[in-house]
């Protein structure tokens, strides 16, 4: 019995120490993938093969519960939409279904998992259905874990700043005004180390598929706001489907490789490890996912 009690109390103080740990500022790891596009239908004119889609996203899951990651967050166009080209449409009522087998494997990993809405997302759902079909909360906010502040954007405006909802087709992002102005407070409200995901780049001046301009509209504004808060560290995009990596004005701009099937690419994904004392980003990659070793 006192055996019994012994590890009983044992565990507890372990658990204790381990939360205790996570949240004063210890490694913190995270998982990152990006595109997957979610579909019950390839894309022939693209070279997307999109009905990978459950073999992929379930091997992020389980590569990230045995590392273990602390937190995953995935950087949109979680699903494709309707349109794809070279292929028929079909109904594009089935959309939700498709976003619904996606998210039942996501939520198979063991702890808190985010989310970043993409242009594809909105193509043929509305944000309202996005929400109320996965466990996100919110299609913009903000999260402290350990020693890291995470904040989320949402770029899937038209350039009046209104929701973009059943889109059809759309490239280009825009974050409006007042989700401006909210970055800007809740950057001002913390002191520590903060990434920012976001879908389209922010870091990238023309945009061709839009028929010009940046990626996202107005993005020098964005990156002088995150410059100014003076706690941004680094940027987490998707979107291009390819890696890339900048530097703007001491913030790391990374783009993550795709985890959809496309010209034969690899389920690419990134396992992430944040290092508060040694001040460093690092990024290991799966696929053909990039390694980074990145200083703060």
């Amino acid at each position: 019995m006192k055996a019994n009690k012994f590890a009983t109390v044992l565990l507890a103080l372990l658990l204790v120490f381990a939360a205790f740990s996570f949240a004063s500022g210890e490694v913190l790891h995270l998982g990152i993938f990006t595109d997957l596009h979610a579909h019950d239908t390839d894309s022939p004119g693209e070279g997307k093969i999109m009905t990978e889609y459950p073999q992929r996203l379930s091997a992020f899951i389980e590569a990230m519960n045995a590392w273990p990651a602390d937190l995953v967050i995935e950087l949109g166009d979680f699903v494709n939409g309707n349109f794809v080209m070279g292929a028929p449409m079909g109904d594009p009522a089935r959309i939700v279904g498709i976003l619904d087998k996606a998210e039942a494997i996501y939520a198979r990993f063991d702890g808190p998992r985010y989310y970043v809405l993409g242009n594809h997302d909105v193509y043929d759902l509305s944000k309202e259905e996005f929400l109320e079909h996965t466990g996100a909360d919110w299609t913009y906010g903000s999260f402290d874990a350990g020693a890291y502040h995470f904040v989320i954007l949402d770029a899937q405006y038209n350039k009046k700043g209104k929701d973009l909802s059943h889109a059809g087709w759309v490239v280009q992002g825009n974050i409006p005004q007042f989700e401006l102005d909210w970055l800007a407070k809740d950057l001002a409200a913390t002191d520590k180390p903060t990434i920012v995901c976001v879908h389209q780049r922010l870091d990238v001046d023309h945009d061709f598929l839009s028929g010009g301009g940046p990626e996202i509209i107005g993005n020098k504004r964005v990156q002088k706001i995150l410059e100014d808060s003076g706690v941004v560290i680094a940027v987490f995009q998707g979107h291009e489907h390819e890696n890339a990596h900048t530097v703007i004005n001491g913030i790391h701009y990374v783009t993550f490789d795709q985890l959809t099937d496309e010209h034969n690419s690899k389920p690419s994904w990134a396992f992430v490890t944040l290092d508060p004392a040694a001040r460093t980003i690092t990024i290991k990659g799966a696929g053909d996912q990039a390694d980074w070793n990145l200083e703060y």
